[in-house]
């Protein structure tokens, strides 16, 4: 069979996934016919893209890192289309729809973490690492338990952000194909392992780039039609979603969502270190050929991120001023929206634009999710494939069996991630996304930031540090309201903070200056003297071209 044809086969396979489910289950009112043409049209695009990333895609470089090829401005834009998730746009417009001010913390938290990504991280990153961010913290550490640590932590997080991502795939399908939320949530399983198998790094970034472009024109207009449906004036926006929302005027007040001083301190922890922790953001840095372009990526990507949560302002409140009054917008009998709360700024699309803009929006969102799932299965097969295969358990494996291998992880990951959307059905995915930051906050962060700046980092402190924080964070989640009260239905929670980053970061970073400090071997003398050479390489580049050839 020919490529051509594969492509037609894929092509036909994805439009049934989507088409005969949603027509089977169609319920009274029918399917969204104009929702399900666009959400085929963008399939069909990203597929054509990935058939040409394929043809493009001949060695490891250009699967995991596009070749090295990509331009500052393209990256800024395919890392803002990576940020700027289904967590972004439905799950934080949810939030200020049910708490009022309180979800606005989320939006400025988000713009926040830029600067530590840019000032510390971005340039040195590019020049130490190859493809992932453990390349960078192995260089002077051994190599084989540091590639361990690093790469649970990528995986913790990408399963964590994935669940998210899923969640709010399957409900946004649900709602506009009339389709059961299992049947959606495997038609997202397949497409993001379609990508990540066939075009890797260069797919999923052309994909980003048009998802990101989508957004910001979507999300603007969308912002546009609700101002000017309010007389063009953010105050009567404000006035009418006081008169709509269970709380009156005190929505406009904080403490209602984060009420203690610690549950604040954790918020904001996670909020401001777990971008710089993240394992598919922080994998961008090494598909610009300089550090040069890859502080020009955190600056655009920035800029891009900053006006798009700005445009969040006007969608939460605008959605409590016009969804909120209408009761088709929810389920006969109840306060409950159609689809859940992550459905609030599709009902808003539809109150200020009707059935075609709502359309036009959800197919937007989708291709949101689409390309944000593809670039963390890419992250997370990245972190199986060429950490540990190819550093660890086999060093002499070709460049070949290590992208099999990614192509097999990814596949287990889009069933892991299936199932785990299943379990998890009906949580904000704001508050999930934030979870995949705590552990990039209390994991990754502290990792990279002693690896680059600490000379007296040894392998046992970092291990250390690395498991002390991994296991708070791990255990914080699970014990914590989200997993034992919500999920596991027990009365009380075990550890009463809902984001663990604060106490998982300090128990990090103390374990691992403590382990350290105490690390007396000849190895820990050798580790502390190739911080000079590392310090150099990772401000000048020079002795990049060293780096392993995985």
């Amino acid at each position: 069979m020919t490529l051509t044809k594969k492509l037609l086969a894929k092509t036909w396979l994805a439009a049934t996934l989507l088409y005969v489910p949603a027509t089977a289950y169609a319920g009274d009112e029918g399917i969204n016919r104009l929702a399900v043409g666009m959400f085929l049209s963008f399939v069909s695009i990203t597929l054509l893209i990935t058939f040409w990333a394929a043809r493009q895609t001949r060695t490891a470089k250009d699967f995991y890192a596009a070749g090295g090829r990509i331009t500052g401005f393209q990256n800024g834009l395919a890392i803002a289309g990576d940020f700027m998730s289904a967590a972004t746009f439905l799950g934080i417009t949810a939030l200020i729809f049910e708490h009022g001010f309180d979800g606005l913390i989320y939006a400025i938290g988000g713009v926040a973490g830029w600067p530590v990504v840019l000032f510390l991280l971005a340039e040195r990153l590019k020049n130490l690492g190859k493809f992932t961010f453990s390349d960078a913290v192995s260089i002077r550490l051994q190599a084989g338990p540091i590639r361990c640590l690093a790469a649970t932590g990528t995986l913790c997080a990408v399963i964590l952000y994935l669940i998210a991502q899923m969640v709010g795939a399957g409900k946004l399908v649900e709602v506009l194909f009339h389709i059961r939320y299992q049947y959606a949530i495997c038609t997202i399983g397949i497409l993001m392992v379609f990508y990540v198998s066939f075009g890797g790094m260069i797919a999923t970034t052309w994909v980003q780039i048009i998802k990101a472009s989508l957004l910001l024109i979507g999300g603007s207009v969308l912002a546009f039609l609700v101002y000017r449906q309010s007389g063009f004036s953010y105050t009567g926006i404000l006035r009418a979603a006081m008169a709509n929302h269970a709380r009156g005027t005190s929505m406009l007040l904080p403490g209602h969502l984060v009420q203690d001083p610690i549950s604040t301190l954790s918020l904001g922890t996670t909020l401001l270190l777990g971008t710089a922790g993240l394992p598919h953001i922080l994998m961008r840095f090494f598909t610009v050929p300089s550090a040069i372009e890859a502080r020009k990526s955190v600056l655009y990507a920035a800029g891009f991120i900053g006006y798009f949560y700005l445009l969040i302002f006007i969608l939460g409140f605008g959605a409590v001023a016009l969804v909120t009054p209408e009761a088709g917008y929810f389920i006969s009998g109840t306060h409950k929206l159609v689809g859940g709360l992550n459905m609030a700024a599709i009902h808003l699309a539809h109150a200020v634009g009707g059935n075609a803009f709502m359309g036009f929006i959800s197919a937007v969102c989708f291709a949101t999710i689409l390309a944000v799932v593809s670039g963390l299965t890419l992250s997370g097969a990245s972190a199986i494939s060429h950490d540990l295969y190819a550093n660890v358990f086999k060093p002499g494996a070709t460049e070949a069996e290590v992208v099999f291998v990614s192509k097999i992880t990814a596949l287990s990951l889009g069933a892991l991630a299936v199932c785990l959307g299943l379990v998890f059905e009906g949580q904000n995915i704001a508050y999930m996304v934030l979870l995949a930051f705590s552990i990039g906050a209390s994991v990754n962060f502290p990792l990279l930031f002693l690896a680059m700046f600490w000379s007296k980092l040894t392998t046992r402190g970092a291990l250390i540090g690395g498991c002390l924080g991994l296991g708070t964070a791990v255990g914080g989640i699970i014990f914590g309201p989200m997993v034992w009260v919500d999920v596991l239905h027990h009365a009380a929670p075990i550890f009463p903070c809902k984001y663990p980053a604060l106490h998982a970061l300090v128990a990090s970073f103390l374990g691992s200056i403590f382990g350290s400090l105490t690390d007396r071997s000849t190895r820990a003398v050798l580790e502390r003297q190739a911080f000079p050479a590392q310090f150099v390489r990772s401000q000048t580049g020079l002795g990049a071209e060293a780096a392993s050839t995985h």
